[in-house]
């Protein structure tokens, strides 16, 4: 009988090992048997009689807030009235076979596995033993390997390069080289571009002075009222020409201003004394703009023509003195036409 009663056994396992599994309820908990015929479980284990002649075992693991409906096996009498071993034997057989009727079982629960549990509380026990020692071996490792920022960024730290003290020397001096050749390439662009600025410069001053004239008009557009020569019983020693007063007079020729200012019979008077050695003469103007010692050259502005003076109308009286101041009084119109000008 145990012989059977362990075969049987051996089944219902290998049977339960095919049948789905479900997680196993948090608590067990009986049902009860009428609960289980109506629908609706109440979560409670009970033991009640059954129909006449049966008696009933129950047992049911059900979670609080889906009960399952109970597990009866409804066995005969004389099953009952063996002995307990005997018994025990019929229904498991009965259970082996599929008989209906006798013993009606819900899928089977996850049997609870000892091994997991222990396994469980062994890798707890470790977890709780390890983050024990974590501090210790935290603080030591802090104390015997100091970690640096870029490690802990996960950065490459920069080898250290050797360097040839001789051939950085050489570098360096092959670098202060160059600068010194670039500084003096750069200098003598320099004084290139001065000297070419300067040529420029005194090239355009030389055309220029090609081209301005040598001597000019005295007035420009003035008109010739009185001739050199004998007049009213004297000696007139120069020209008169007539214009608009404060009329530009000009130096005929360059130039230094000798004397500017008042005279005798001219009211206001100017001599320029020229490179050959002749002076000109300018009288009777109205306002002067030139004072001694002033160097002119021909065309330019040296007073406002006027009627100041012995005069008869607003003129200027043109005087050239051959050799110096004290020189011959000529006529200036054949002077002036040997020079180029006509009057």
């Amino acid at each position: 009988m145990v012989t059977a009663a362990r075969t049987a056994v051996v089944q219902v396992t290998a049977a339960e090992s095919t049948a789905p599994r479900r997680p196993t309820p948090y608590r067990r908990t009986a049902i009860d048997v009428g609960a289980q015929e109506s629908g609706v479980g109440a979560g409670l284990a009970k033991t009640r009689s059954a129909t006449a002649g049966t008696a009933p075992v129950v047992v049911e693991d059900a979670p609080p807030a889906a009960p399952t409906p109970a597990l009866v096996a409804p066995v005969s009498a004389d099953v009952a009235g063996a002995s307990p071993l005997a018994a025990a034997g019929g229904v498991v057989a009965a259970a082996a076979q599929g008989r209906t009727g006798l013993f009606t079982r819900r899928p089977p629960a996850v049997r609870r596995r000892p091994a997991v549990y222990l396994a469980a509380a062994l890798i707890g026990a470790l977890g709780i033993s390890g983050a024990s020692a974590a501090p210790a071996e935290i603080e030591t490792r802090a104390v015997s390997h100091s970690v640096s920022v870029a490690e802990q960024l996960g950065l490459e730290p920069t080898p250290q390069v050797v360097v040839d003290e001789d051939a950085a020397s050489h570098l360096r001096g092959l670098v202060a080289s160059r600068n010194a050749r670039d500084a003096e390439r750069t200098a003598a662009a320099d004084a290139q571009a001065e000297a070419d600025r300067l040529a420029a410069e005194e090239a355009a001053r030389i055309a220029a002075e090609a081209a301005r004239p040598k001597v000019v008009h005295p007035v420009e557009g003035a008109r010739l009222t009185s001739g050199f020569g004998a007049r009213w019983g004297t000696l007139h020693p120069g020209v008169d020409l007539a214009a608009p007063m404060r009329t530009p007079e000009r130096a005929v020729m360059d130039g230094v201003v000798l004397e500017a200012g008042p005279a005798a019979g001219f009211g206001l008077v100017v001599y320029i004394e020229h490179d050959n050695g002749d002076v000109t003469v300018y009288g009777h103007m109205d306002e002067i703009l030139v004072e001694p010692g002033q160097i002119v050259r021909a065309g330019d502005t040296i007073a406002l023509l006027g009627n100041r003076g012995q005069s008869t109308g607003p003129h200027l009286h043109f005087e050239v003195h051959v050799g110096g101041l004290d020189g011959q009084k000529v006529d200036p119109l054949p002077w002036l036409r040997q020079r180029g000008v006509q009057i």
